[in-house]
C-alpha cells in the first residue's frame, strides 16, 4: 500500500496528471467552441492549413513532417494548434540570443590546427573532409596528441571512472542524462564529496526529464548543500510546453581537462549490471586523454554558462601540459557536440558520411533502429555494393513499443543484404559504428529520430586509433552471443499486429 501511495504521489505521476488535465481541458474547450462558433472552426482549420504548409516547406526530416501532417489533417480543429505548441524545436528569442552568444564564445576557444588537416589529407582526403565538416558545424577541431581507451561493459567504465575521479586535483565536470541513487551514483557521490572537501571544483548537470523518476525533487539543492555546484537541464514544470522535446542526452565526465569519458553509460545501476531489468546490459564508453579533452571541457562550460546565465571564460580550465602517456600518438581524435537548434543533423550526417564511404565493412551497435528513408537507403546501398553491413540491436527491450518499431525496420534492410543480430543475453545500449579498420564513432547518439533531431548529443570520431580495433574486436566477440535475424519468422505475424506496426512506424518520429 505504501508503494502504491508513493507511486500515486510521485513527481512523475503528479506532473503527468497535470499535463493530461491541461491537454484534456484544451481539447474540450476547442471542441465546445467548434460546436457553437462557425468562425472558430474556420480559424482553427485555417491555422491547421497554415501549419501543414509550414511543415511541408521547412527543412525538417520528411518522416517527421508526415508524422505531424496526418494528425493535423485528421483533426484540423486542434491539430494545427497542437503543432504550434509541441511540434517545433525552437527557443524563445531571448534564449536564442543567449545560445548564439554561447556558441560565439566557443568558436575562438576551439582552434583547428590546419597542419593536422593537411597531414590527414595526405593519408585520406575523405577523412580530412569529415573532420572539416564536423569542425564547421560544431566548432570542434580534430587532434593528434591524444590517447583513447575503449571501455565495455559498463562495469569496466565504472571502475575506470572512479579511478580517474580519485586523481582529480582541480575540477570535475559531470553531465548526464540519467543519474539515479544506488550503488553506482552513491559510490561516485562519495568521491565527489571527498574531492569538494579537498578544494576541487565539482560541477554536475543532469537532465530533469531523464531523472524525473530517478532523483528526488530539487535534487540539485541537495548537491549544493554538499558543496557540489549543480543545475538541472530544462527543469520540468507541470505546464504544456515544447521545451520537453529537447533533452540533454549527453554523457560527459571531464577530470582536470586532461581526461574525459563519454558513451552510452548513465550513472545508474542497470548500466553496470548492479541490478537486472532487461537481462544483461551491454554498454560501452570511450576514455580519452590529452589535447582532445579540451573539446569536452568547452562543451560542458558553454552549457553551464547558458544554464546559469554566466559568462565564465574557458582558458583557465585548459591544462598547461599533459603527461607523456597522454601525448602518445594514437591516430586522430575528434570529440563533437550535436544540437537540435542549428538545423544541421550533425550526428546523422557523420554516420551517413561513414556509411557512404565504406569499402569493406560497417558494424553498428544501437539500442533503437528507427531510421529515416535516407539512412535506410544508405545502409541498403552499402550492402548491395558488397559491403559487409552488420547491426546489433537488443533481444530484450527496455521499451516494448519502441522495440516493435525497431523490428519493423528489419525487413527492407535484410532484403538488401544487411545482417541484423539481436543480443540474446539482454539489452544492448551501446551506440557505436566502426568502419574499415579506419573510423569509429562512439557516443550518445542513437539511430532514432529523437537522438538524431531533438536531443543535445555528443560523440567521439576516431581515425586510425587503437580503439577502432578494440571496438571491432568487441563487436565480433559480441556476435557470438547474438542470434541472426531472418525473414521467415516475420511471415506468420498476424495481420492485426502488422497493422499496428504500420501505425507505429508512421508516428515513430514522435516517439
Amino acid at each position: 500500500m505504501k508503494k502504491l501511495l508513493r507511486l500515486l504521489f510521485s513527481r512523475a505521476v503528479l506532473v503527468g496528471c497535470a499535463i493530461l488535465i491541461q491537454v484534456f481541458t484544451l481539447v474540450i474547450m476547442i471542441w465546445k467552441f467548434g460546436n457553437y462558433f462557425i468562425y472558430f472552426n474556420t480559424v482553427s482549420s485555417l491555422l491547421s492549413a497554415i501549419a501543414v504548409l509550414w511543415i511541408v516547406n521547412n527543412n525538417r526530416n520528411p518522416a517527421y513532417k508526415i508524422a505531424w501532417i496526418i494528425p493535423i489533417m485528421l483533426f484540423p480543429i486542434f491539430g494545427g494548434l497542437f503543432y504550434l505548441m509541441f511540434g517545433r524545436s525552437q527557443l524563445s528569442k531571448r534564449n536564442k540570443r543567449k545560445m548564439k552568444y554561447i556558441y560565439n564564445t566557443m568558436s575562438p576557444a576551439l582552434n583547428q590546427d590546419e597542419n593536422i588537416i593537411t597531414e590527414i589529407a595526405l593519408q585520406d582526403k575523405n577523412a580530412a573532409g569529415q573532420a572539416l565538416y564536423v569542425e564547421k558545424y560544431s566548432s570542434c577541431p580534430i587532434y593528434r596528441n591524444s590517447f583513447s581507451e575503449y571501455l565495455t561493459p559498463g562495469e569496466v567504465k565504472f571502475e575506470r571512472l572512479k579511478e580517474e575521479l580519485k586523481k582529480a586535483q582541480k575540477y570535475i565536470f559531470l553531465e548526464y542524462f540519467i543519474i539515479e541513487e544506488g550503488v553506482m551514483w552513491n559510490s561516485i557521490l562519495d568521491i565527489l564529496t571527498e574531492k569538494v572537501n579537498q578544494g576541487v571544483d565539482v560541477r554536475v548537470i543532469y537532465d530533469d526529464f531523464g531523472c524525473l523518476t530517478k532523483l528526488p525533487y530539487k535534487y540539485d539543492k541537495h548537491l549544493k548543500k554538499l558543496g557540489i555546484k549543480c543545475c538541472a537541464f530544462n527543469p520540468l514544470i507541470p505546464v504544456l510546453s515544447i521545451r520537453i522535446n529537447n533533452r540533454d542526452h549527453r554523457k560527459i565526465a571531464v577530470i582536470d581537462g586532461h581526461t574525459a569519458f563519454t558513451g552510452g553509460i548513465n550513472l545508474a545501476d542497470e548500466y553496470i549490471n548492479a541490478c537486472e531489468k532487461y537481462g544483461h546490459w551491454k554498454d560501452s564508453a570511450i576514455m580519452i586523454q590529452g589535447e582532445a579533452v579540451w573539446n569536452f571541457t568547452v562543451m560542458f562550460l558553454s552549457l553551464w554558462n547558458y544554464l546559469n546565465n554566466t559568462d565564465e571564460g574557458y582558458e583557465k580550465y585548459k591544462p598547461l601540459s599533459y603527461t607523456q602517456n597522454e601525448l602518445e600518438k594514437d591516430g586522430y581524435i575528434l570529440p563533437f557536440a550535436d544540437t537540435p537548434l542549428d538545423g544541421e543533423a550533425l550526428g546523422e550526417s557523420v554516420y551517413m558520411n561513414l556509411i557512404n564511404s565504406a569499402k569493406d565493412y560497417i558494424y553498428i551497435y544501437t539500442p533503437y533502429l528507427i531510421l529515416d528513408h535516407e539512412m535506410t537507403v544508405a545502409l541498403s546501398l552499402a550492402a548491395k555494393r558488397g559491403i559487409d553491413v552488420r547491426i546489433v540491436t537488443p533481444f530484450i527491450p527496455d521499451k516494448i513499443y519502441v522495440h516493435a518499431v525497431t523490428r519493423s525496420y528489419y525487413r527492407p534492410l535484410i532484403e538488401s543484404g544487411v545482417k541484423i543480430y539481436e543480443y540474446t543475453p539482454g539489452f544492448i545500449h551501446a551506440k557505436s559504428i566502426v568502419v574499415d579498420d579506419d573510423f569509429a564513432v562512439i557516443g550518445t547518439i542513437n539511430l532514432d529520430y529523437r537522438s538524431l533531431y531533438l536531443h543535445f548529443e555528443c560523440a567521439v570520431l576516431m581515425y586510425k586509433t587503437r580503439s577502432v580495433f578494440e571496438i571491432k574486436d568487441d563487436f565480433i566477440d559480441t556476435l557470438k552471443k547474438c542470434k541472426i535475424i531472418n525473414l521467415d519468422e516475420y511471415k506468420n505475424i498476424p495481420w492485426y499486429k502488422k497493422f499496428i506496426l504500420l501505425i507505429l512506424r508512421v508516428f515513430a518520429p514522435l516517439m
